[in-house]
């Protein structure tokens, strides 16, 4: 079984009417779960726009290893990396049953043409996804597992639910599998930490959801 691990996630940003008005130029067209859009490597000038569904890009290597880029659900795209004309730098794959709107190239730039101040809203996702790259970098590299978990939990916090006596769930059901694959660690050991805070009075798990019961220590 493939061994995954991830670099960043990609949060959610508000819904763009430009990014609307750009998926309603392109064709839709829908990907089971585990399909592969893109292949790295591969020559391509389309941009995905996701309109249901999930989707993940990442990087693998001869012997099955997997870093996750991003994950990006509607309003957001992938493929704006190889409009350059060069190679597509990453795979991406449908985390569930996905609706994209697929855009060319030519699309893209008719529609910029058009509305020039949509170049600075792809410049600025772009500039996103290079802050998260490179703090993800710097946790993997200077915090040990224990503080990569504590801030992977925290970012999670669903801050939209009223806390519950002070409790507050993750915003998504995560298993031990994909919470490793965010810390660059083995599921075992994310499974002893988890254990370790809930016998603490940390967390609970209820239904598979994660609820946070009291500030989680910095150090373990």
């Amino acid at each position: 079984m493939p061994t995954r691990f991830a670099a960043s996630i990609s949060p959610s940003q508000e819904p763009s009417q430009h990014v609307a008005a750009l998926a309603r130029r392109g064709v839709q067209r829908r990907y089971r779960r585990g399909a592969l859009l893109i292949q790295e490597g591969e020559t391509g000038d389309t941009l995905y726009i996701v309109l249901e569904g999930k989707l993940r890009a990442f990087l693998s290597d001869e012997n099955g290893k997997e870093l996750t880029l991003g994950v990006y659900g509607p309003q957001e795209y992938v493929g704006e990396m190889s409009l350059d004309g060069g190679p597509r730098s990453a795979h991406v794959e449908a985390m569930a049953p996905t609706v994209c709107s697929v855009v060319s190239r030519d699309q893209l730039l008719i529609y910029i043409s058009e509305q020039p101040e949509f170049a600075f809203e792809l410049m600025g996702r772009l500039i996103r996804r290079a802050r998260l790259a490179t703090e993800s970098a710097r946790s993997v590299a200077l915090i040990d597992v224990y503080g990569r978990l504590v801030r992977l939990l925290n970012q999670y916090l669903d801050k939209a639910l009223e806390p519950v006596a002070q409790e507050r769930r993750l915003r998504e059901r995560m298993t031990h599998q994909q919470m490793a694959q965010h810390l660059a660690c083995s599921r075992e050991m994310v499974s002893r930490l988890l254990k370790d805070l809930e016998t603490g009075g940390y967390i609970s798990v209820r239904d598979r959801w994660i609820w946070v019961l009291k500030p989680l220590p910095a150090r373990w």
